[in-house]
């Protein structure tokens, strides 16, 4: 006879593992880049084009070096803020549907990658300056790149479909 609670704990738990990967994928990803870059790129700036650096800089603040300070305080009160952040996504991943549990796996992995550098080098590491002439954005890493692409497909899923 064929077990129905068991198919159905057996794809719950497979299911799971997926969003686990996506989570261990981006985290990885990000500290892996963020290694090479510390490893050569500690003092120096690399010029790719006219609209792209490769530049190490060290953030105390939140994504794209907001909010940075020197205060141990503040940075001490900005990681708990985002230790919260980070469990209440865990949070949403277990209680969303399939779609959302993809995005917030794709943000909750960036997060860890960065939180994981507060908590070893008291800063984030941003190496990315995209510029136009003397413009340049926000320096950032790959981690504010997945946590972007994860709230990207979440507001898009939630705008495109928001009467379901």
């Amino acid at each position: 006879m064929i077990d129905h609670k068991e198919i159905k704990n057996k794809i719950f738990i497979i299911e799971n593992f997926y969003y686990l990967m996506i989570i261990l994928v981006t985290f990885v990803l990000d500290r892996y880049s963020k290694a090479e870059i510390i490893k050569n790129l500690n003092d120096k700036s690399l010029y790719i084009n006219d609209y792209l650096n490769l530049d190490l800089t060290w953030n105390t603040g939140v994504g794209f070096g907001l909010f940075s300070s020197s205060s141990e305080l503040y940075y001490n009160i900005v990681s708990l803020i985002i230790s919260i952040v980070i469990l209440l996504v865990f949070f949403l991943i277990i209680k969303s549907k399939r779609f959302d549990k993809i995005a917030f796996s794709i943000i909750l992995g960036g997060a860890l990658g960065n939180f994981y550098d507060r908590i070893f080098f008291n800063a984030v590491p941003d190496f990315i300056d995209f510029h136009y002439n003397n413009f340049h954005w926000f320096t950032f890493n790959f981690a504010d790149i997945f946590i972007s692409m994860g709230v990207i497909l979440y507001l898009s899923k939630n705008l495109i479909f928001k009467n379901e």
